[in-house]
């Protein structure tokens, strides 16, 4: 694609979960694909996926690769919190995990291979730590935030890495023509099928950026630390349904709000959030 364009040609990108599949061809193959392609977009009805800027894809696969790290930093975090509980009946936080010294380790459990396996997880975690920083010093050293972007710093939960993900995977905020496409693209919308109410089956759920997704839940975890409505709005939400749907929930109210942010300019206002 890249060498394409570099060569002077105009690159169309099909986007191909939302194309259908013409069902009056009999013989299918790559060359009538690509016939059945070109005639779409004579007719001007291709539906087409966004390119991103060759100069910023390279920082955007950084950050998706620290998205990894901090993932499997998680499960090592929640492994020993699983130990810990199973084993001495005491909850430990992943904050208190984190800070935790070698020493302390050692010390935790009086068998050897409960204390060897802690030590398989803190060491790993202490690995990641070091991997994690060292992409967010080179990604702030690259790539700086964008104007529209810089009022996401004063939504409570973003901070300059979280906003610089939802700038380098959004693009250019104004192919969603309305919030409810940003929301969907974000995977923060359920995919149903309903017909007078009642379930005909799922969409693809899979349809939108894994990506902005995940950097909307994590904001929603933040956001509950550091926002007081945001989390008696959590908390009154999950005590109705379940504390993963009330995350998802906020997840979908916070990529609503930041939509407005980006593409109007405004100020983040905690009472149009949480009435």
């Amino acid at each position: 694609m890249d060498g394409l364009m570099e060569a002077g040609y105009q690159v169309h990108l099909a986007n191909t979960s939302a194309m259908q599949q013409y069902e009056g061809l009999k013989y299918i193959d790559d060359t009538r694909d690509s016939f059945w392609l070109a005639k779409m977009l004579r007719l001007k009805i291709l539906p087409e996926g966004y390119i991103y800027p060759k100069e910023t894809r390279s920082v955007r696969d950084l950050l998706r690769k620290r998205m990894m790290l901090v993932q499997q930093r998680t499960a090592h975090i929640l492994s020993m919190q699983t130990m810990v509980n199973r084993n001495k009946g005491v909850p430990i936080s992943g904050d208190t995990i984190k800070k935790l010294s070698n020493e302390e380790v050692m010390g935790m459990f009086s068998d050897v291979h409960l204390t060897m396996s802690a030590q398989c997880d803190h060491e790993v975690i202490e690995v990641l730590n070091k991997q994690i920083y060292k992409i967010e010093k080179a990604v702030l050293k690259e790539v700086k935030l964008k104007k529209p972007y810089k009022k996401l710093l004063k939504v409570p939960g973003i901070g300059e890495i979280l906003a610089m993900t939802i700038m380098l995977e959004t693009g250019n905020i104004e192919r969603f023509s309305d919030v409810g496409m940003y929301s969907s693209y974000c995977r923060c919308v359920s995919a149903k099928k309903l017909s007078n109410g009642k379930s005909k089956g799922k969409g693809n759920r899979k349809n939108g950026n894994k990506y902005l997704a995940w950097a909307y839940v994590e904001a929603a975890h933040f956001h509950v630390r550091f926002c007081e409505k945001g989390r008696k709005w959590h908390q009154r939400k999950a005590s109705k349904s379940h504390v993963v749907l009330a995350t998802k929930a906020l997840s979908n109210k916070l990529a609503r709000a930041c939509y407005y942010i980006i593409k109007e300019q405004v100020n983040y206002d905690e009472k149009k959030m949480f009435g």
